[in-house]
């Protein structure tokens, strides 16, 4: 992945501050939002149905070298990181100049009024003023309406992510977080899913709470047709003007909770999610906080899920579970698994309630406010895990794999250190590395031919001038960069991999070496064999 599609999200795993927008909750749906106000309370967004004037606009936009590796070059490395952490100062001293890049970055990503001249010069004011974009802010300058941001697509494509004002770069002003019907620009979370999302080409892809449309937008790339929902509809319109100013054809946009707007018997090839998965005392924030108790709602779209796939269709979620007294977390993620579906389930990440608590009120800017009242909120947070037996909570990733196999595999496990995004790849030779192996018997395996993964290195744990090491470590440097410990058999094995010979003669010769029984090391060692291969560290030839 290329710098300047990860310097923005340098944390791309980062949960806080990253919501994109709401898939829903239940039947009928709960509204949440701090504040008494109605969507008619926010700013008016750019017509939707006006492509003329958002083609006008980008190319405007792109000559002027407002993109994603036009930023990076204008603010440096530094200011442009700072960005992603909701700090503006860098960007603002980086362009102080009168540059028409400058000019763009202050109006469309730092929100300050811009003098109508200078617009002028760049931008086709009148069809701007007219569609929306642009508004008057008094005197002789003009404001942007909405965030318009930059970014580098995996092709090297340029996009633009809108979103509402000073909800993509933090702390820029605009009309906050916690507006009722907000969306928000991209995020950690949203820049996580896009990474891990596979991208092999489908018929259709369903965009399931599409917030600002990131995920809609890639799937254009890949999709034949892309629906996108969101029960949002200033979502669904913010979504229709990132696709059209990014130059992808729209989507079929949809309002409704969760799976409410797929018709009957509709199916797709993909399905992604960045949901409001924030498990919280109701439903306060619409962009985060799904409504439902617990993890009620990510339960719920992961067992919907399954009926709305193809066999071999993919449906891939961001998700937080809770941790109960007396429950095996990973017993309670497979019982979320809909039948005829395979799954994999990576937990990246664990926080105590108290922490989890700190860091969504953090989220809401709730820290900043009066003491009582966030110690109130922070009781209610407290109260709630209490009655609800929930020690910690699990975040991380969800993949489901549509299979008519008889037996499915399900994969749940623990993995919170560094990986190697994008993913998309990686998750997917992994259901075909499954699909080998559950045809495969032990004597099938020992007569098959394997090959070392590209970038996986042999480590050896000793005391220094001892003989022999204590262990030996096999560890890759691509895609999830796993480690594991194996012994002499294993590492020999391992290292001898290169395609040309079986399994079997390979066990044949180390059994040789080792003075072992041939027989004996062909009975104990496919198991060690198989588990190499499902990590990734050996890989089938077929």
């Amino acid at each position: 992945m290329s710098y300047r599609l990860s310097s923005l999200c340098r944390a791309a795993e980062a949960h806080a501050n990253s919501r994109t927008g709401a898939c829903g909750t239940g039947a009928g749906g709960h509204n949440g939002g701090v504040s008494n106000a109605s969507q008619s309370s926010l700013p008016t967004l750019p017509a939707s149905d006006r492509p003329e004037a958002a083609a006008r606009l980008r190319d405007a936009l792109l000559a002027a070298s407002f993109t994603a590796d036009g930023l990076l070059e204008l603010l440096g490395a530094p200011a442009y990181a700072a960005l992603a952490r909701s700090e503006i100062v860098p960007a603002l001293r980086a362009t102080r100049g009168d540059t028409p890049l400058e000019m763009l970055v202050r109006l469309f990503l730092l929100q300050q009024p811009v003098p109508h001249p200078r617009v002028a010069e760049v931008l086709p004011v009148e069809a701007c003023l007219e569609s929306g974009w642009l508004a008057r802010a008094g005197g002789d300058e003009l404001a942007a309406t909405v965030d318009v941001r930059p970014y580098g697509g995996p092709g090297g494509e340029d996009w633009f992510i809108v979103s509402d004002l000073g909800c993509a770069v933090g702390g820029a002003g605009g009309i906050g977080r916690h507006e009722e019907g907000v969306v928000l620009g991209v995020g950690g979370a949203s820049m996580t899913l896009a990474g891990i999302t596979v991208r092999t080409p489908v018929a259709a892809a369903l965009d399931l709470g599409t917030g600002s449309g990131i995920q809609a937008l890639h799937a254009a790339q890949h999709a034949t047709r892309v629906v996108a929902t969101d029960r949002n509809p200033r979502a669904l319109h913010i979504t229709a003007l990132t696709l059209a100013l990014s130059g992808t054809a729209a989507a079929d946009l949809r309002e409704g909770s969760l799976f409410e707007p797929v018709r009957s018997g509709e199916t797709y090839d993909l399905i992604v999610s960045n949901p409001p998965f924030v498990i919280s005392p109701g439903a306060r924030l619409t962009y985060r906080d799904g409504g439902m108790g617990g993890d009620d709602l990510c339960r719920t779209l992961v067992q919907q899920a399954g009926d709305r796939l193809n066999e071999g269709g993919f449906a891939q979620f961001l998700a937080n579970w809770q941790h109960v007294e007396g429950e095996d977390w990973q017993d309670r993620l497979r019982s979320w698994v809909p039948r005829g579906c395979d799954a994999w389930i990576v937990q990246r990440e664990v926080q105590d309630v108290n922490q989890y608590a700190e860091l969504w009120l953090r989220d809401a800017g709730d820290h900043q406010g009066d003491a009582a009242e966030y110690q109130a909120r922070y009781d209610a947070w407290l109260d709630e895990f209490e009655a609800r037996k929930v020690k910690a909570v699990g975040l991380g990733w969800i993949t489901l794999r549509r299979t008519s196999a008889a037996v499915p595999s399900l994969t749940v496990e623990e993995w919170p250190h560094p990986v190697e995004q994008p993913l998309g790849d990686t998750i997917q030779a992994h259901f075909d590395r499954l699909d080998h192996l559950r045809g495969q018997d032990d004597a099938a395996l020992l007569a098959g031919h394997f090959r070392l993964a590209a970038e996986v290195v042999q480590e050896q744990v000793g005391l220094p001038g001892a003989e022999d090491p204590e262990h030996v470590v096999l560890r890759q440097n691509r895609g999830m960069r796993r480690a594991t410990r194996v012994d002499t058999v294993g590492a020999g094995f391992a290292g001898v991999c290169d395609g040309t010979m079986s399994a079997g003669r390979i066990l044949d010769a180390i059994a040789q070496l080792i003075g072992e029984d041939p027989v004996l090391l062909r009975d104990r060692t496919p198991a060690q064999i198989r588990l190499l291969v499902e990590q990734g560290f050996l890989e089938p030839v077929r």
